[in-house]
C-alpha cells in the first residue's frame, strides 16, 4: 500500500513507497522452511524499484492498446500514458526502453499515474540550463510569427526569437522561417516566467567574427572590396564586407545625379566597392562605387568644345536659371540671361521644364573647376543686331508698359523687344514720388529711342524727349524775387514740396517757413494747402527751385503775417519778426545744400538690370 500523504504548512510531501511487507507468522507453508520462505521474501522484494512521485523513472513499453501506452516502471502494477504524449507515436515498439514522470502513486482507483511529455519538458529544461550555462548550440523549430520575432520550439518548450535576432542583415521575407529547424544560443532564461529568449544571430556573428578581425586588420584606404547590398537609405547604401559594414553615401554612388540609392543599387545586389575612409577607432568603414569609373570631366576636353551643340536632360531649375544634364555627371548651366534673346525672362521655368530633353550651344568650358555654360538662344539669330536698323536713336515710338519698377518702366516696343525708361525721363519738371501715379501696367505711351547696347542688349527709352527742355524759359518765369502761389504735395526732411504754375515743382526749406523753429511743419503743411512764396534761388542745371514763405511776407501787412500764421497753426509771429529775420539771413546767407533728386528720385545715374 502507498504510505500516507503528511501535509507540512499546507504543502503535501510524498513519502518514498516501499514494497509491501510479508510477515512469516500469517504464512504457512509446507514445502518450505521458515529460513528458506525469508530468503525468498528478500528476492521478491528485490525485484520492486523505489518509486517517487514527481520524478523521472525508467521504464519500459509492455503493451499498446488502443490510444493507451502500458509502461512498466518495476512497481506492482504497470502506468497508462497516452499515446498522443509521445512525439513519435508510429514508432512506439513493445520492450522501447524510455524515461517517464511519476505523477502519482495511485490515483482515486488506484492507478499508477505517469506522463511521457513532462518527462520530456524537464528533461529539455535541463537541456536548456545546460546550453545557457555552458554557451553551448541548441536546435529548435519556428513554429509561427508573432509580433516582434518567432515562436520557436524547444522541443516542447516555447522559447521567443526576436526579430532583431534572426540574421545580421535585415529580413525581407520572414515567412521563410516559418516551420525550419535552426541553431539558436540562449540569451535569457526566466525560470518563474518560464521565459526564454534565444538568439540565431549570434552563431552568424561568431562564425564571422574571425573573418571580420582579419578584414580589420587588412582595410586600408583605396582598397577595392566584395560586397552585398544590405540596406537603402535616403542618404546612402549599407553594404555588408563579410562581417563587417560599410556606407556609401549618395554622392558617391554615381558621378551623376540621383534622386534616390534605389536607383543605382537593389537590396541583396553583389558589387564592388572602394574604400575612401576607415576609422579604426570607431571602426566606421566609408566606401564609394563612383570611384571605380574614371570620372566623367576626366577627358572633357576630347568630348566638347565651345560651339558644340549638345543634347540634354533639365534636371534642376533655380532662380537665375537651369541645370542640364549632358551625361552622367557632366552638368552644364543655363543662365537665365542665355535662354532669349528679346523675351524678358524672370524665371527659367517659363521656357523650360523639369525632365524636359533640350539642345543647346557651349559657351564655356571650366575643367578645373568643373564648370560648363551653355545657352539655347544661340541657337536662333541674334535680333539685336537688326534693331538699330528698325529703332534708329531719336526716332519716336508707341509701345506698351509691360513692366513697373521703383527705378523706372519697361516698354515693349514690339512682341519680346523692350526698352527701359528711367524714373528722371519721364518728366522734365514733376518729381515723380510713385510711377503707378504717372503710368499703369498695359497702357500705351509715346516713347523715344535714346540708345541701344547691343553688347549688353539694353534699349534706353525717354517720354519727356518728346517735349521741349522748358528749363530755358523757366530761368526767366523764375528769377530770383519772383512771388509765387503754390500747393503743398508733400513734406520730407528737410522742408516741403510745392507745385508751382505750369506743373513744377519747387522746395521750401524748413527754415524759410517760420521765424522759430518748426518740429512738427509735416503735420501743419498738410497736402493740397495753398502758399505764398518767393525764389530766393534757382538752378537750371541741377533743375531745382528754393522758395522762402517768409521773403513773400515780409513785403506784406501784418493782417496776412497773422493769416498765415493762422492758417498753418504756427507760433505767434509778427511782421516785425519776419523783416528782422530775412535780415538775419541776408547778413549770413544761408547755404542750402539741397536737391530733390537726391531725396524724392533715384540719382541721374542711370544703372539697372540687364533687359531681355
Amino acid at each position: 500500500m502507498t504510505a500516507p500523504n503528511e501535509t507540512i504548512n499546507g504543502n503535501t510531501a510524498t513519502e518514498e513507497v516501499k514494497p509491501p511487507v510479508i510477515k512469516t507468522k500469517d504464512f504457512v507453508a509446507k514445502d518450505y522452511s521458515e529460513d528458506e520462505f525469508k530468503k525468498y521474501i528478500e528476492l521478491y522484494e528485490k525485484t520492486f524499484n523505489v518509486i517517487k512521485e514527481n520524478e523521472i523513472a525508467k521504464g519500459k513499453v509492455v503493451a499498446i492498446s488502443g490510444n493507451d501506452v502500458l509502461i512498466d516502471i518495476g512497481f506492482k502494477s504497470d502506468g497508462r500514458v497516452s499515446i498522443d504524449e509521445f512525439p513519435d507515436p508510429d514508432n512506439i515498439k513493445i520492450g522501447d526502453e524510455l524515461e517517464i514522470f511519476v505523477e502519482k502513486i495511485e490515483d482515486r482507483e488506484g492507478q499508477l499515474v505517469l506522463s511521457r511529455k513532462r518527462a520530456d519538458i524537464i528533461r529539455n529544461w535541463e537541456k536548456i540550463t545546460a546550453a545557457k550555462e555552458n554557451d553551448t548550440v541548441i536546435q529548435g523549430k519556428c513554429v509561427r510569427r508573432i509580433k516582434g520575432g518567432f515562436v520557436v520550439d524547444l522541443g516542447g518548450i516555447n522559447a521567443f526569437l526576436p526579430g532583431s535576432q534572426i540574421d545580421t542583415k535585415p529580413i525581407r521575407d520572414y515567412d521563410v522561417f516559418v516551420n525550419k529547424m535552426m541553431d539558436f544560443k540562449i540569451l535569457k532564461i526566466n525560470h518563474p516566467n518560464e521565459n526564454i529568449i534565444v538568439s540565431h544571430k549570434v552563431l552568424i556573428e561568431e562564425s564571422m567574427s574571425e573573418q571580420r578581425e582579419k578584414l580589420l586588420q587588412t582595410l586600408e584606404q583605396g582598397q577595392i572590396l566584395d560586397a552585398a547590398v544590405k540596406a537603402i537609405t535616403d542618404f546612402g547604401v549599407f553594404v555588408d564586407l563579410g562581417g563587417v559594414d560599410g556606407l556609401i553615401h549618395i554622392t558617391d554612388l554615381s558621378w551623376g545625379r540621383i534622386n534616390h540609392p534605389s536607383d543605382v543599387v537593389d537590396l541583396d545586389q553583389p558589387i564592388q566597392v572602394k574604400v575612401l575612409e576607415y576609422d579604426k577607432e570607431k571602426k566606421r568603414v566609408t566606401l564609394g562605387l563612383k570611384q571605380l569609373q574614371p570620372h566623367p570631366w576626366e577627358n572633357i576636353e576630347e568630348k566638347l568644345k565651345i560651339g558644340d551643340k549638345v543634347n540634354g536632360k533639365v534636371v534642376s531649375i533655380t532662380d537665375y536659371g537651369a541645370f542640364i544634364e549632358i551625361e552622367k555627371g557632366i552638368e552644364g548651366l543655363i543662365h537665365i540671361s542665355e535662354m532669349s534673346w528679346t523675351q524678358h525672362i524672370t524665371n527659367p521655368t517659363q521656357v523650360v521644364t523639369m525632365g524636359q530633353v533640350i539642345e543647346a550651344v557651349v559657351l564655356s568650358l571650366d575643367k578645373n573647376d568643373k564648370k560648363l555654360s551653355l545657352g539655347i538662344k544661340q541657337l536662333t539669330p541674334n535680333p539685336w543686331q537688326s534693331l538699330l536698323d528698325r529703332f534708329p536713336v531719336n526716332s519716336q515710338h508707341k509701345g506698351k508698359v509691360c513692366n513697373i519698377t521703383n527705378f523706372g518702366v519697361f516698354v515693349e516696343l514690339e512682341e519680346g523687344v523692350d526698352g527701359l525708361i528711367h524714373i528722371s525721363d519721364l518728366s522734365w519738371t514733376k518729381k515723380i514720388f510713385n510711377i503707378e501715379d504717372f503710368v499703369t501696367l498695359g497702357q500705351e505711351i509715346d516713347v523715344t529711342i535714346l540708345g541701344i547696347d547691343v553688347e549688353n542688349q539694353r534699349i534706353a527709352l525717354g517720354h519727356k524727349q518728346l517735349t521741349e527742355n522748358p528749363w530755358d524759359k523757366l530761368a526767366e518765369q523764375y528769377k530770383v524775387g519772383t512771388e509765387a502761389q503754390g500747393k503743398v504735395i508733400k513734406s520730407i526732411e528737410k522742408g516741403i514740396i510745392i507745385e508751382l504754375p505750369v506743373s513744377i515743382d519747387g522746395f521750401v526749406p524748413a527754415s524759410q517757413l517760420s521765424v522759430s523753429q518748426v518740429k512738427n511743419f509735416a503735420e501743419l503743411f498738410k497736402p493740397g494747402m495753398e502758399l505764398g512764396a518767393e525764389v530766393i534761388e534757382f538752378d537750371k542745371d541741377s533743375k531745382k527751385i528754393v522758395l522762402s514763405a517768409l521773403e513773400y511776407l515780409k513785403d506784406k501787412d501784418e493782417n496776412e503775417v497773422n493769416e498765415y500764421v493762422s492758417r498753418f497753426g504756427l507760433k505767434k509771429f509778427t511782421l516785425a519778426d519776419v523783416i528782422d529775420r530775412t535780415k538775419s539771413s541776408a547778413e549770413v546767407k544761408e547755404d542750402i545744400d539741397f536737391k530733390i533728386d537726391d531725396v524724392i528720385t533715384a540719382p541721374e545715374k542711370k544703372e539697372e538690370p540687364a533687359q531681355q
